[in-house]
């Protein structure tokens, strides 16, 4: 049988290797024309690109006009953009309705926060001096913005606005939520129905309601509640305002990051001996945050754009120094730019925070990631 088996046995040819399974020909292959469908759709919307590209591409670099020239920007008649109003407005975009003179100050706080925050994003700085840093910095921040001591002169908040006042509300408010949160997401899963209770109707109502409306209580209806001859700054309302409601939404992303952590790891640091605030600071937590970066920035970014909102409570941020410097008639036609021109500053600080998130994950990760 074995000698009809091998008499029998036909090898097979050889064949041509497979082609193209690399590479950009085949990538393009692979996920643009994989169908006879696919590659008609990739082909129309690339035209379609391309028409808006260069029609963009007119509009915005070569018909436009870049110097502060009001009569050659209407004398395009919407043909070309007028840069020429950022020209013009930028420093009442960037800094409100900050006293001309002193703009440096805001520019120098503005310059100390982002340095700040690019320190912070090294991993170098991440010890427990950090927090000190922080608090020396918003400091200096203060100092420079309020002015008083070292001979400078006085600026009250309501006149803070643009660049300065949005990183200043977003940070502070993130910064002072996030511990917040996490008391929040523990609290929630207490044993201790009393401060479970707590937790839950505080996370439920402030979530339940849209930012805005926390705003205008912070800022309209709290001071009525407050003794004759009491007053606290706007400023300080709008923060802790903003503060509660994020730290509302990162306390139930966190609670799903604590839920994720399995059991046995509670029950191996009960057998250790550790109590439950170690255990949950040394075993849990950094296992649940760990899980969380991703939906941790993105609150975070939703926090930095819905700083948007405080000019409803007439504290000019971004947003709102747009809408004074557009508050010029001979320059008000050309609202599109100065909005494309706030849009790119959101668009740099939120592309930056997602890039960074994605950083942090990898590293994170470095140890437990399946090749």
């Amino acid at each position: 049988m074995a000698n009809i088996a091998l008499d029998t046995f036909k090898p097979v040819e050889a064949r041509l290797p497979p082609r193209h399974q690399i590479g950009a020909l085949a990538w393009l292959q692979e996920n643009l024309f994989y169908s006879k469908a696919s590659a008609v759709l990739t082909v129309v919307v690339s035209l379609a690109l391309v028409y808006v590209f260069v029609n963009v591409f007119e509009w915005g670099i070569l018909n436009a006009v870049w110097r502060a020239d009001n009569t050659a920007c209407r004398a395009l008649e919407h043909s070309g953009a007028c840069w020429g109003v950022i020209n013009e407005k930028y420093r009442l975009i960037l800094f409100g309705r900050y006293p001309f003179e002193q703009q440096w100050r805001p520019l120098a706080g503005t310059l100390l926060l982002l340095a700040l925050i690019g320190y912070s994003a090294w991993p170098g700085s991440w010890r427990r001096r950090l927090g000190a840093d922080w608090v020396c910095a918003l400091a200096v921040f203060f100092i420079l913005m309020r002015g008083g001591p070292f001979g400078l002169t006085y600026v009250e908040t309501a006149r803070w606005g643009g660049l300065p006042l949005t990183l200043l509300l977003s940070l502070v408010g993130i910064v002072a939520a996030f511990p917040l949160a996490i008391l929040l997401a523990l609290g929630r899963r207490s044993d201790l129905p009393g401060i479970r209770s707590i937790c839950i109707v505080f996370i439920e109502l402030v979530r339940g309601v849209p930012l805005i409306s926390v705003l205008f209580m912070a800022s309209f209806m709290f001071p009525l509640f407050m003794p004759a001859g009491v007053t606290i700054d706007v400023m300080l309302r709008v923060v802790v305002g903003i503060t509660l409601f994020t730290a509302a939404y990162l306390a139930e992303v966190i609670r799903g990051g604590l839920q994720a952590v399995p059991k046995g790891q509670i029950e191996a640091a009960a057998t250790l001996g550790l109590n439950y605030w170690q255990t949950q600071f040394k075993i849990v937590l950094p296992q649940a945050l760990r899980m969380v970066v991703p939906a941790i920035v993105s609150t975070f970014i939703g926090t930095f754009k819905d700083t948007s909102l405080v000019t409803a409570v007439s504290l000019y941020e971004l947003t709102g120094a747009l809408q004074l410097a557009l508050g010029d008639a001979d320059w008000r036609v050309f609202y599109l730019e100065g909005y494309f021109f706030i849009a790119a500053i959101y668009f740099a600080c939120c592309f930056s925070m997602s890039r960074y998130s994605r950083w942090v994950e990898a590293r994170l990760y470095t140890g437990t990631k399946r090749n």
